[in-house]
């Protein structure tokens, strides 16, 4: 959910969103909206999660995002944050709620030279700043990092890096072109290889945090092993849609970065909107309501006729805003930058790091 499409105060120079220097808030009516359907999945399911992103959810104010949370009940909730606006005041607010944290930082200072603040200035300390606070009162919290350049040779600094921070789980992003940022570089596939291995390898020599994309490689191999489904088949079996609720109540599907952009062809890609029909039933009928989904799963099944990488599924045909942003507004495109370099070098290098480590 966006709470905000506010990004105070940072303004990061690989940030897809195309309103973060507005302040649209989210109306308390929409996330009562979203409740009625929430509520009773999160009945079913302990683990639920409302996740609030999409901007800087501090940016909404303690009142008025507290004012969001409360219609949800059984709901584990979470914030994904720049950590720049934490100060005793929310961490008193996220312990009472218990909210789960996630800080969005790339890495050491000289690997964090993207996350920059509205004024222009480096965004590493103020960001830091927060973590310490988040430290002090004892609040465990995962990190979300872009690597913009997949070097090999920085791995193990970038991984030691989140060690001693102490992160619960770090997840690695590499930067992707989509939304508003067109400046990201083509990575060698080579060099992003080698760049996986080399952090499997600085995580196996000392595996205190959980590494999401090396986990994700290797719940892949032990469910192929084991002859376990891995991924579901589209238009055949079940789906993860994954529904972003934008600030104004519309509903995106499948990728968050398509939300507040439109096309000539599928208008502003939403299913729906809360505000006059359920999440439940957006949810339901989501391919039958989203002119493009159609043309997302021909994507699919073009990769799974074409590419070697597809087999049992690890990719699951690639994300729909990189082929979008990728190829010219197409959602029916094979191959994408961000699939050579984060879902395909990712296999090829866990797998080298594992046949190094095999005896």
């Amino acid at each position: 959910m966006q709470p905000t499409t506010k990004c105070l105060p940072m303004d990061c120079t690989y940030c897809y969103l195309p309103f973060r220097r507005m302040n649209h808030l989210m109306p308390v009516t929409v996330a009562d909206a979203v409740a009625a359907a929430v509520n009773p999945w999160a009945a079913d399911d302990p683990a639920f999660e409302v996740v609030w992103h999409g901007g800087e959810p501090l940016a909404t104010g303690r009142e008025h995002l507290a004012a969001l949370m409360s219609p949800f009940k059984g709901a584990q909730h979470s914030v994904q944050t720049n950590a720049a606006l934490v100060d005793d005041a929310w961490c008193e607010f996220l312990l009472e709620r218990e909210v789960h944290v996630g800080v969005s930082v790339d890495g050491p200072e000289d690997m964090n030279t993207h996350r920059v603040t509205l004024a222009g200035h480096p965004g590493f300390r103020v960001t830091m700043r927060g973590i310490e606070r988040l430290r002090r009162h004892g609040i465990p919290f995962s990190a979300i990092a872009v690597v913009s350049d997949p070097a090999p040779e920085n791995a193990a600094r970038f991984y030691d890096f989140f060690a001693e921070l102490g992160v619960t789980t770090l997840g690695v992003n590499v930067e992707e072109e989509e939304g508003v940022n067109h400046g990201a570089k083509d990575s060698d596939p080579v060099r992003a290889t080698e760049f996986w291995a080399a952090l499997a390898d600085a995580w196996r020599a000392n595996p205190v945090i959980r590494l999401r994309e090396i986990q994700r490689v290797l719940n892949f191999a032990g469910a192929v092993l084991g002859s376990h489904d891995t991924a579901p088949t589209p238009t055949s079996a079940p789906w993860d849609p994954m529904p972003t609720v934008a600030y104004d109540g519309g509903v995106v599907m499948l990728s968050p970065e398509l939300a507040g952009f439109t096309d000539a062809r599928f208008g502003d890609f939403t299913t729906g909107n809360v505000l006059k029909d359920g999440l439940d039933v957006l949810v339901a009928e989501a391919e039958e309501r989203t002119s493009w989904i159609p043309e997302f799963w021909q994507g699919v099944d073009a990769c799974r006729a074409t590419c070697p990488a597809f087999a049992f599924a690890f990719c699951g045909g690639a994300h729909a805003a990189n082929r979008y942003f990728e190829q010219a507004g197409r959602f029916d495109g094979t191959r994408t930058r961000y699939c050579t370099t984060a879902k395909i070098a990712l296999l090829e290098g866990v797998t080298r790091h594992v046949r190094s480590h095999a005896h």
